[in-house]
């Protein structure tokens, strides 16, 4: 008998209920954290939910940064998202790519972004479990990754122009970094915050999106690893409204991600007049190291003399 992960992917069936998105997606990947549980000999660990949460998060955003190559896919679409959120903003889903639907393309997009931000939770409790470092680090980097993505998609019209996706120097930048569960709070606060950022108030999922966010935020503060960041206020000499940007004496933590892409944003003028940004800046980030490498003594020092005084 298939189940709905093989129906799915052997027939082209389209998903009709978010519970069909969450089956397929616990199939395709959420079965993998179960495994990877026993694996690790992590018995207490490997609760159908919170394992089954850790491949969801990354699956689900496999979907959705995955839109336009799955519904492109010949001879027939691969549609993964599911009729009960897209059928609100569109009659089909392959009409979200057309360019005369880019408003409600973008609102379902974040619709789906929402909807993937209820799974943080339980990946970070999943995580702060894992006491042996390079268990910590193989789980760990994916997931930052995943919410990373997520704030690059969220309202980003590109998901239906093209596939959406990190550039090498900030991945590598996180492989390196993500070590301990201190520096995956930091991050998972940094995108969260960058993903804040971008919510249009307008939008239908606003207030649940920053419901979302809000709780993935305080979960990071309250674990106590946010406890000796400093918050950094960046202006811009135009007026934009304040954006609030968290980093550990300026440069150390991995806050550097959303400091470094609000820094950048300003400069290219990727953030609206009401501080939220359009899309990542396009900069080769292994250009932006180098300039890192040479700026970090002069910015530390600046750092240092603002404290003396």
């Amino acid at each position: 008998m298939l189940c709905l992960c093989d129906a799915i992917q052997l027939s082209h069936l389209q998903l009709e209920t978010i519970d069909d998105y969450d089956e397929y997606s616990h199939y395709a990947s959420g079965l993998v954290g179960l495994g990877l549980s026993k694996l690790f000999n992590a018995s207490d660990l490997a609760s159908h939910r919170l394992s089954s949460s850790l491949g969801l998060l990354l699956q689900k955003t496999n979907i959705i940064r995955d839109y336009l190559e799955d519904i492109n896919e010949i001879p027939k679409s691969r549609m993964f998202w599911p009729r009960e959120i897209w059928s609100k903003y569109v009659n089909k889903l392959e009409d979200l790519k057309n360019e005369e639907n880019s408003v409600k393309a973008v609102q379902c997009l974040n619709d789906m972004v929402t909807n993937s931000l209820i799974h943080v939770d339980d990946c970070l409790k999943y995580m702060s479990a894992l006491r042996e470092p390079a268990i910590l680090r193989f789980s760990a980097i994916p997931q930052v990754m995943a919410i990373g993505t997520l704030a690059l998609c969220y309202n980003n019209i590109n998901v239906f122009k093209g596939v959406v996706k990190m550039r090498r120097g900030l991945t590598a930048q996180i492989i390196h970094r993500t070590k301990t569960m201190a520096d995956v709070y930091g991050a998972f606060f940094d995108f969260s915050c960058m993903l804040k950022s971008k919510v249009d108030k307008n939008d239908p999922n606003a207030a649940k999106t920053l419901s979302s966010l809000e709780a993935i935020q305080k979960t990071c503060r309250e674990s106590g690893a946010l406890n000796k960041r400093k918050s950094y206020i960046i202006r811009n000499e135009l007026k934009y409204n304040s954006v609030l940007v968290s980093s550990a004496e300026l440069l150390s933590s991995s806050s550097l991600y959303c400091l470094l892409f609000l820094l950048l944003s300003l400069q290219t003028g990727q953030v609206t007049g009401d501080g939220r940004f359009l899309e990542f800046p396009s900069v080769d980030m292994d250009m932006m190291a180098g300039w890192l490498a040479t700026s970090e003594p002069a910015l530390m020092r600046s750092s240092k003399h603002r404290k003396s005084k």
